[in-house]
């Protein structure tokens, strides 16, 4: 066992602490990871206030960023290289094969349950079990383990604080865009949401060249950031008819929307401003069921899909977005608040309450 340090979250309806944990060695096609940084996530947050207490304790974590410091035989990567951990797929079933490891059979039970932390558990707390395998890594943590599926090696020199979100909340917006749309340069495209994901699509619309985009959210803070990343022009949800405006923007409707929100109003405008054969993709998680128009739906041939980890295969898409990140085309600092790890109390209220648009927590 090696020791570590990680936050856990002890009892139910609390937030995640720093405590001393253990952590086992890897094996087969395992990967011990040391954190250099991981960020925080809207999921992280949402998913452990509710978290039932008979899972307790558990770590969470699921944008991490580090170094191989060990490796299983089957892993096939090498100490000291530098790897983004991102979600967990099987290998195995029909999706994975073809090459959609987000849709993966097994997606549910390997990211959003945790091994529960019993027999085979990589953590513990003395003698007591902890739940760990968070999107198979459980990274709120010094080190974690992995899998050689969800370890993506980067080149060395690039700063681990901007390619932690890489793995999870810049995949899901650059992707939804650039793989699920995969919108034309005369399209108009509208955002709403501008928190990680959503400022991250007007980045992946930025990078498409699209010929209008549109950012909606009600905080003039992240609406400013918008404008500074891509967006043409922004929208007050405030300020009245968000259709009316989306229509007169775009010059007759948007062909593209990305929803980060998962609000059903949110959901119905978004339709309702796409123009005809146009199309809304769903990544917001949260309301479980919404109402939409679906006469305006058939009547215009929209398409409405989801899209998880912006339909990305992450040993391909992390290493094309290192390299716009790299280039300049992907400024993911202008989102990133770095917090020391022995700060994560501090990260993890900035996360809850959006006051800080990426938290990532940097390891000493």
């Amino acid at each position: 066992m090696i020791d570590a340090r990680a936050a856990v979250l002890l009892e139910a309806g609390a937030d995640p602490v720093l405590t001393d944990v253990s952590i086992r060695r890897p094996v087969a096609d395992e990967v011990l990871v040391r954190i250099d940084a991981v960020g925080i996530c809207h999921t992280d947050v949402s998913v452990a206030a509710r978290w039932p207490g008979r899972r307790t304790p558990m770590v969470f974590g699921h944008e991490g960023c580090g170094t191989v410091a060990e490796v299983g035989p089957e892993a096939g990567l090498q100490p000291r290289q530098r790897v983004v951990l991102t979600f967990a797929s099987c290998g195995r079933c029909a999706l994975c094969a073809a090459g959609r490891p987000a849709y993966c059979a097994e997606s549910t039970a390997l990211n959003l349950r945790g091994d529960g932390g019993g027999e085979g558990g990589a953590l513990q707390i003395g003698d007591r079990a902890v739940g760990g395998a968070f999107f198979g890594q459980s990274s709120h943590a010094t080190y974690a383990l992995a899998r050689r599926r969800n370890a993506v090696v980067i080149p060395g020199d690039v700063d681990p604080a901007l390619a932690a979100p890489l793995g999870c909340s810049v995949q899901t917006g650059v992707g939804t865009v650039l793989n699920a749309l995969a919108p034309r340069t005369e399209d108009a495209i509208v955002v709403f949401g501008a928190g990680a994901v959503g400022l991250s699509a007007v980045m992946g619309a930025r990078i498409a060249g699209c010929r209008t985009i549109v950012a909606v959210d009600p905080v003039a803070e992240r609406r400013k950031l918008a404008t500074e990343l891509g967006a043409g022009a922004t929208i007050d949800p405030a300020d009245g008819d968000v259709e009316a405006r989306i229509v007169d923007l775009t010059s007759g409707g948007a062909d593209a929307a990305v929803d980060t929100t998962a609000l059903p109003e949110v959901l119905s405008t978004a339709v309702t401003a796409l123009r005809s054969r146009g199309a809304l993709a769903v990544v917001g998680l949260g309301a479980p069921v919404a109402s939409l128009p679906v006469g305006v739906i058939m009547g215009r041939g929209l398409t409405v899909r989801g899209v998880v980890e912006g339909d990305s295969e992450p040993h391909t898409f992390i290493p094309r977005l290192v390299e716009l990140l790299r280039a300049g085309e992907l400024p993911v600092q202008r989102i990133v608040t770095r917090y020391p790890f022995a700060q994560f109390d501090r990260a993890w209220a900035a996360a809850r309450s959006a006051a800080a648009v990426k938290p990532v927590l940097v390891m000493p």
